[in-house]
């Protein structure tokens, strides 16, 4: 059994990170899988100078629409099948990264943002449900399963700042947060939950508004879970809040597989 450690980091846009020398901290960690999201690019206009460290694998899966969502993958492990899952991602927006390893399913997703209006909750929702049924059935052929990225939801009261004044906006609503329990219930392990328990004023997103970073007034919305056969391997799980360059920070798993 090895101890694996990964890394997941929404940098709202790769250039702009790039600019800020926002990942160069990656060349003196030691990360097993980098899952970016939102990185707003296409594979073309990734920046060499992102960092030193030359990846033997990358896995690019932009957007069909310039500029928007895209998701990336690095890693020195050699897949035994990858794929960007248009089945769940049917607008081809560039939201996930499917890597199976070992008898590993690993997934980085960019899930839909339902803010917008109510045609976009709706396709975020049919998304959610997608993809369960795809993990589910990954899971029924034996796969373990690990997920991670920017789900878009803060599933309980704990996991922001402010729940009552966000009941009626999207990240918060009740179907959404219907949905992250119906996730669970099927067997997923939120591992930062699982790790820390009841730990109060954990984010890993912030708005640009009114300093909210600043007076720490977040949302936690990036996750790693694991199929409930991997709970017991979990080392750790952690958010690296104090990494800028974003409007998101880094979260972290460390497992033994």
């Amino acid at each position: 059994m090895k101890s694996y450690k990964f890394i997941s980091w929404n940098v709202n846009g790769i250039r702009a990170v790039d600019k800020k020398e926002a990942l160069k901290w990656i060349d003196k960690a030691d990360i097993d899988i980098l899952s970016l999201q939102e990185i707003k690019a296409q594979k073309e206009q990734i920046p060499t100078t992102i960092f030193d460290r030359n990846y033997a694998n990358s896995h690019i899966n932009s957007s069909s629409k310039k500029g928007q969502s895209g998701v990336a993958l690095f890693t020195d492990i050699k897949p035994i099948h990858q794929d960007i899952t248009n089945h769940v991602d049917i607008l081809d927006e560039g939201r996930i990264n499917e890597f199976h390893f070992e008898n590993i399913a690993f997934f980085n997703v960019y899930f839909p943002n339902g803010q917008r209006n109510e045609e976009r909750l709706e396709y975020k929702m049919a998304f959610y449900d997608r993809f369960l049924n795809h993990l589910q059935k990954l899971r029924a052929e034996g796969k373990s399963i690990i997920v991670c990225g920017d789900v878009n939801t803060a599933h309980t009261t704990i996991d922001l700042a402010r729940p009552k004044a966000n009941e009626n906006t999207s990240g918060f609503l009740k179907c959404e947060r219907d949905w992250m329990d119906k996730f669970v219930a099927c067997g997923y392990v939120d591992t930062f939950r699982h790790i820390h328990k009841n730990k109060p004023d954990s984010y890993s997103w912030w708005s640009y508004r009114s300093n909210a970073r600043t007076n720490n007034v977040g949302w936690r919305i990036d996750y790693f879970f694991v199929s409930e056969d991997l709970k017991n391997n979990i080392k750790d799980a952690y958010i690296l809040d104090k990494i800028m360059g974003s409007d998101h920070c880094p979260v972290g798993l460390e497992i033994e597989i």
